[in-house]
């Protein structure tokens, strides 16, 4: 990811956003169109993280460009209940990856915000409340195996987005 290197700037900042929209904003619009899994608002409350997202891209700290990324397509995803919580379970551990990345880059980086990465706010409790939901609802071995096709899906996805390996794919 374009963050992934010693000193980054805002305007890695900007190319690791326009991945995660061209991954997140697909992803999330696709999963609310669900109510049941961990898309029922019971079980975990509903964010939406490309908001967010798109309110640090409007930034006017950001440098306006960046590379086209092509979404993904969602449209060869499958619809298990446990199949999604695979893929949310990336979308939600990938807030404590953000977390992380806020800790170590928001001196460097101000006075932009970093909303997206959490803007300082710990992801703990809520992956917390997400991996007891999923302890409790993704328990077959049948199960087991579609949240692990979900999260493999997720992380080939988002992988296919990053310019080094995209491989002529995912990225113009």
């Amino acid at each position: 990811m374009p963050l992934a290197h010693a000193a980054p700037t805002l305007v890695d900042y900007r190319d690791h956003l326009l991945i995660l929209r061209a991954w997140l904003a697909p992803l999330e619009t696709w999963l609310a169109g669900f109510d049941d899994g961990p898309q029922d608002p019971a079980r975990l409350p509903q964010v939406s993280r490309a908001d967010v997202l798109e309110q640090d891209l409007a930034d006017t700290a950001i440098p306006q460009g960046g590379a086209t990324v092509d979404n993904i397509d969602v449209g060869t995803l499958r619809s298990e209940p446990a199949y999604r919580w695979g893929l949310c379970y990336v979308i939600e551990g990938s807030q404590l990856g953000g977390a992380v990345i806020y800790r170590n880059f928001a001196e460097r980086l101000a006075p932009h915000p970093l909303r997206y990465l959490g803007g300082g706010a710990s992801p703990g409790p809520r992956w917390q409340q997400f991996l007891h939901a999923l302890r409790t609802h993704v328990t077959t071995d049948d199960d087991i195996a579609l949240a692990g096709q979900g999260a493999q899906r997720a992380f080939d996805d988002l992988l296919a987005r990053i310019p080094s390996m995209a491989s002529g794919h995912g990225v113009k």
